[in-house]
């Protein structure tokens, strides 16, 4: 539609077209007349990012406000802007904006009509306007928004007259309702901007903002999946037997869980159409967007184990795409919640149950481990802490959503657990990863309530307590000493984990005191 739409509203005068909310056979055209990407087989629309293949975390920036400046958790997560720099930033960005053709997309974040932020995405590339379409929910007329982003790639900061680090910003201001991107192509900069906003947004209106996955079953029984990437949260939601809420964003109200997004966004390197169907299927789906995904030129055949231009290739596409997914994004509250971790050290045990004061310590740790070679410089595992499973999108400080996730938990008698999708039998370069045959009969184990009537036995060295057996998993890689052919060496390797994860939550300290008396 370039029906006569106004973008003053915004601060945007332009004689140019404005695209607004093209569906997705019109931004194909649009994406391919521009050569932002191309078809490849099956249909789905592939694109690359150039130098900028993931997140831009240090690039960050919430504008230093009186209406936000008192809550928000400033620090190396939270990069202050001053409001000075902020409005020559943004008087650049918008005269620029006024010189292009662009495309807008109306939409909502929440599927919780008592919840759902109204928000408009303005973008340059035909491509990010499909994302957006994808990741949110489409509004089905133009409306006033709440939220703002305006995404310019080919916008750069001018680091020695903005203030900025590199010639990339993200920047959230809370006051003027907007966000500002410009310097990167990364498509996942609109949506985890959103998810920024609603993490500020949300707990002031007692609703618990959550990085997670949700499905839910055949007896309305819902199950969240807290992980970083890479711990298996869009595949293990994924379940052919259980309806999917969402992939990856959520809130949890006095109403029960409503997932923020319309899409899923999912990590698909080394994707497997044995073990992830429903995901892989989408690969080959028309309007799905594969970003940095190497595929044949001449046949246009899809490479999905080559991360040759990087590790972090991703799929965007409706949540739709999904044959089980639900369609009104709603769920009762959570009878299971489950924390993923991929331990690359070798210790912690395949499922581990928790007790309210473990869980708030497991969320406000959110440990992973990246493993070697994944990244410049790694050549052993390395540990991860990333508060509340998405530290880099919480604007309030870390200990908010843990009081959130104890209220929550506590009251409707939620069950946790810790589930690690990582290595077993030794570290990474001596252990296996986990089968993800087993993790899914944990999993199964789990929601359907067979595994909290189990026999637990305590280990010693993070306290958790481990079932005896579980049903379609060898009862001896339950104990993860005993799957190491030198249990001194485990002994060694699991203080030293244990040892990081004390060290870490020194930051928590009183917190995480003042938790376990109440």
């Amino acid at each position: 539609m370039t029906a006569q739409l106004s973008l003053e509203s915004q601060g945007i005068t332009t004689q140019k077209t404005i695209f607004w909310n093209l569906t997705a056979a019109a931004l194909y055209e649009e994406s391919l007349k521009r050569q932002e990407g191309q078809i490849v087989q099956g249909g789905a629309l592939a694109v690359r990012t150039g130098q900028h293949t993931g997140r831009s975390p240090k690039d960050k920036y919430i504008v230093r406000e009186p209406i936000s400046a008192d809550r928000i958790a400033w620090g190396d997560v939270n990069r202050p802007m001053e409001q000075e720099k902020f409005e020559h930033l943004k008087r650049r960005m918008l005269a620029f904006a006024g010189e292009k053709e662009l495309f807008v997309q109306d939409a909502f974040a929440g599927a919780d009509p008592r919840y759902r932020l109204p928000i408009r995405v303005i973008t340059r590339f035909a491509w990010h306007s499909l994302f957006a379409r994808h990741l949110f929910i489409p509004a089905e007329r133009p409306h006033t928004p709440e939220f703002t982003v305006i995404d310019l790639p080919d916008f750069q900061a001018i680091p020695e007259v903005d203030g900025t680090r590199s010639e990339v910003f993200i920047v959230v201001s809370f006051a003027e309702k907007l966000v500002l991107i410009g310097g990167t192509e990364y498509a996942g900069e609109i949506k985890k901007s959103i998810f920024t906003v609603l993490n500020y947004l949300l707990p002031l209106q007692g609703v618990f903002p959550m990085h997670c996955s949700a499905n839910i079953g055949q007896a309305d029984d819902t199950a969240i999946f807290f992980g970083l990437s890479g711990t298996g949260k869009t595949t293990l939601s994924a379940d052919p037997k259980r309806t999917l809420i969402g992939d990856d964003e959520h809130g949890w109200s006095d109403r029960g869980v409503f997932n923020f997004e319309g899409g899923c966004y999912a990590k698909v390197i080394n994707l497997s159409p044995i073990a992830e169907p429903e995901i892989y299927q989408t690969t080959r789906m028309f309007s799905t967007v594969l970003e940095n995904v190497v595929f044949d030129p001449s046949t246009r055949k899809l490479n999905l184990a080559d991360g040759s231009l990087t590790e972090n290739t991703r799929a965007a596409y409706p949540i739709a795409f999904i044959p089980n997914a639900k369609e009104d994004g709603l769920g009762q509250h959570p009878r299971n919640v489950i924390m993923l971790t991929a331990d690359a050290f070798g210790v912690l045990p395949p499922v581990a149950k928790l007790t309210p004061e473990q869980a708030m310590y497991h969320f406000l740790s959110g440990y992973t481990a990246k493993v070697a070679g994944t990244e410049k410089g790694v050549t052993e595992p390395q540990a991860t802490f990333s508060a509340c499973f998405g530290a880099p999108f919480l604007p309030l400080h870390p200990t908010v959503y843990a009081d959130l996730l104890r209220e929550k938990i506590t009251q409707h008698q939620a069950d946790v657990w810790l589930v690690n999708t990582g290595w077993s039998g030794g570290a990474y370069g001596v252990g296996s990863r986990m089968k993800i045959a087993y993790t899914r009969a944990i999993i199964s184990a789990v929601l359907d309530g067979s595994l909290s009537q189990a026999t637990f036995e305590n280990e010693p060295f993070f306290g958790l307590a481990i079932p005896a057996e579980c049903p379609g998993v060898p009862s001896e890689i339950l104990n993860p000493r005993t799957t190491w052919a030198d249990q001194n060496a485990y002994d060694a390797q699991a203080q030293k984990l244990a040892n990081m994860f004390s060290e870490n939550a020194k930051k928590f300290a009183d917190r995480l005191a003042t938790a376990v008396t109440r």
